[in-house]
């Protein structure tokens, strides 16, 4: 069995003197989103981080991210989202080897793929430069499709920014993964895919892709009013932040769960 664990839109944001405030909402919710995976009785075997890491893009969101995770004991992989500055991400998490050899030339994709506690995770990049939607162009299929057929045998996540399914929250499916057809016609080809796992929404939803259930996760810091009205307000609440845990069985089976952050006991034992 393997257990990976996702956080997603952290947000770290630098105030006008160019350095995170350590009293900061986001701070203070990252510290209780890592807080809960280590209290968690069962420790996952690794964390991605499903983009927007940090607000600006600044190398001292980045530099203060890095040390916030650094209490967790097991790897940490970390993605682009629309927020992101790829090449300032690279500088700071220079240690993970996986995302410092995706730095071959500037702006270069973000895009790796690791095993997980005998799990296939593939991460990709679909964040467009300038632009908050998502994408994929030729170029990044083909990276995806030669990494799938490499380990055609091995039960595999793919975990994406954007969500290649329309919420029905039209804020966020104004910024869409803009035509998915070519991301999911690679998918079809390769039925070890057993989940897409994405970030972007601000808060869990499950859709389909392909014939692969798609799932989205809480973001740590801030999660979006659940609008599924026709003008679609853009909005945040007072939801509770959160984190998904992705359990993958022997036999390739997965369940997802997501549960709020906070280091919640058993109050009784269930009968």
């Amino acid at each position: 069995m393997a257990i990976i664990a996702q956080l997603s839109d952290v947000h770290l944001a630098a105030g006008r003197d160019g350095e995170v405030d350590d009293g900061s909402g986001p701070v203070r919710a990252l510290r209780a989103a890592v807080s809960s995976l280590l209290s968690l009785p069962a420790r996952p075997d690794a964390v991605v981080i499903t983009g927007d890491l940090a607000d600006g893009g600044r190398p001292a969101e980045y530099a203060r991210l890095h040390a916030l995770l650094s209490p967790l004991p097991m790897a940490v992989y970390p993605m682009c989202g629309n927020h992101d500055d790829r090449d300032e991400m690279r500088k700071v998490f220079d240690d993970h080897a996986v995302v410092a050899e995706t730095g071959v030339s500037p702006r270069a994709p973000v895009q790796y793929a690791v095993d997980v506690a005998g799990v296939r995770l593939v991460c990709c990049d679909t964040t467009v430069d300038g632009h908050a939607h998502g994408h994929m162009n030729e170029e990044r299929l083909a990276w995806l499709d030669r990494t799938l057929a490499a380990s055609p045998d091995v039960p595999t996540i793919i975990a994406t920014h954007h969500p290649p399914y329309r919420t029905g929250m039209r804020f966020i499916d104004d910024l869409r993964f803009v035509d998915p057809t070519g991301f999911a016609s690679v998918i079809s080809r390769h039925p070890q895919v057993v989940r897409v796992i994405s970030g972007h929404v601000h808060r869990a939803s499950v859709g389909s892709l392909a014939g692969t259930v798609s799932t989205t996760c809480p973001s740590t810091y801030r999660q979006l009013y659940l609008d599924l009205s026709s003008q679609g307000r853009a909005a945040y609440t007072g939801e509770p932040a959160g984190f998904a845990v992705h359990v993958v069985g022997e036999d390739g089976s997965v369940t997802t769960h997501f549960a709020p952050t906070g280091n919640y006991r058993p109050l009784m034992d269930a009968e």
